[in-house]
């Protein structure tokens, strides 16, 4: 059974942060806390998305259906990646994928030309996600994650 058939890709709502808030570091990563995460939500200039897996999957049991979050933060013409986070469990199933083809449409849609992100130089499931959706490395960042690893900065076009 493919699990991209059973998830669905929306708007955060409020909700959805309040269902996170207690998982966040327990089942995806321990690298943003609740209330920083919470202020992006509520910024005008970010928008998040939600991938959630629907009842119907076999031998779902979790406390919450939210497999994995994503967001934009908009400046001017240009969106910036600010994360994509899929459950630790769920990981290389396509998740991430679907949450950057959408964060794409949505930047689209906000009227943007490009997107842009940084990504660890070590964390090579993400860059190679990156350039397989046609992300173009344009520069480095020294030291930028907790001042030892490099941040690599990838863009693409939006049309």
């Amino acid at each position: 059974m493919n699990i991209l058939e059973h998830i669905s890709i929306s708007s955060m709502v409020l909700q959805d942060a309040e269902n996170l808030k207690e998982h966040l570091t327990e089942m995806f990563d321990d690298f943003w806390n609740y209330e920083i995460f919470f202020e992006e939500i509520v910024n005008t200039t970010s928008s998040y998305l939600v991938a959630k897996l629907d009842n119907s999957f076999p031998h779902f049991t979790q406390k919450t259906n939210i497999i994995g979050f994503a967001g934009i933060k908009q400046i001017m013409d240009e969106a910036n990646i600010m994360n994509i986070v899929v459950r630790k469990d769920m990981r290389n199933l396509g998740i991430a994928t679907k949450l950057l083809e959408a964060l794409c449409e949505v930047s689209a849609k906000k009227g943007c030309t490009s997107i842009t992100l940084e990504v660890n130089e070590n964390n090579l499931p993400a860059i190679h996600l990156y350039k397989k959706q046609n992300f173009q490395i344009i520069g480095k960042r020294k030291k930028y994650y907790h001042g030892i690893d490099d941040a690599i900065i990838m863009t693409k076009t939006l049309t």
